[in-house]
């Protein structure tokens, strides 16, 4: 075939059609990923949109009696108050100050003693029983101990909330390391890796996604215990906020701290997801 039959070839009606074709075929693909987006979307706000004009129209309909319930729309206005004269900014760092030290101490300690446990028989023989026995004593059930013991200072505040998140990490640190392939562990064996190389590069990795479901678990316990104990004897605090408004009946700004809790834990624990996902680049996207 000739060079000119090959460019008079190439250059034929039936090549158009092919080029249109490859590209209406990327087109509708565009279209479909973003509708799927879209969709995703729409499914995760409903129920919160939902909730949110449940919220907004039972006081105002009458279906609640809004000295009790306040508007949506009130509670944001209310919130915007405390943002303005820069109370919310001060309950807000006096409670992740306690929140984020009780959880830094809870990680310091539960992470390595889980990981001991998960990989010492012996140690684990030793401390199981106890371990059971503190597990199913609530930590709220012990405040009034703590508060014996160490006052209504930051200390009993901050050690509580640390008894309160070092549970979940460390049964789930435990569950972690325990649970690894048995496959890699003999493979890494079969390499020649010794214990304390095997326990850093393959038990610890491996046991991360279950670690950092402990983490959440305590992320949302801190929460839970930071705001019961600022309702006894704190002068600062979200909790104290929230108890403090009750009493002066201010209902609009309670409900603005409670809000405010839930934006927080929210947040949390999504930035904990994402902490995750960094240091966990070698597990499969699901």
């Amino acid at each position: 075939m000739t060079a000119a039959n090959t460019v008079a070839k190439s250059s034929s009606p039936q090549a158009v059609p092919a080029a249109g074709i490859e590209r209406g075929r990327r087109g509708p693909s565009t279209l479909r990923r973003a509708a799927r987006l879209l969709a995703t979307v729409l499914k995760r706000v409903l129920a919160v949109a939902l909730f949110l004009a449940i919220w907004q129209l039972a006081p105002t309909l009458g279906w609640v009696d809004r000295a009790f319930l306040s508007p949506f729309t009130e509670v944001l206005q209310a919130l915007w108050g405390l943002i303005a004269d820069g109370s919310l900014q001060q309950n807000i760092a006096a409670s992740m100050r306690r929140s984020l030290t009780g959880f830094s101490f809870a990680i310091a300690i539960a992470v390595p003693l889980g990981l001991l446990i998960a990989w010492y028989s012996t140690v684990a023989e030793i401390l199981t029983p106890l371990l059971a026995i503190f597990l199913n004593t609530a930590a709220v059930a012990l405040l009034p101990v703590f508060t014996l013991i160490l006052g209504i200072d930051d200390i009993s505040k901050i050690s509580i909330i640390g008894y309160a998140c070092f549970w979940p990490i460390v049964y789930n640190t435990i569950s972690g390391a325990r649970n690894v392939d048995p496959l890699l562990i003999k493979s890494a064996r079969s390499l020649g890796v010794k214990d304390f190389t095997l326990f850093y590069k393959v038990i610890v990795p491996a046991a991360l996604p279950t670690i950092f479901t402990g983490l959440r678990l305590a992320a949302a316990a801190s929460f839970l215990v930071l705001i019961t104990t600022e309702f006894v004897g704190a002068k600062a605090g979200l909790g104290y906020l929230i108890i403090s408004s009750q009493f002066n009946f201010q209902i609009p700004q309670m409900y603005a701290g409670i809000f405010t809790v839930s934006v927080l834990g929210l947040t949390f624990n999504y930035l904990l997801v994402f902490i995750e996902s960094r240091v966990t680049k070698w597990r499969p996207k699901q």
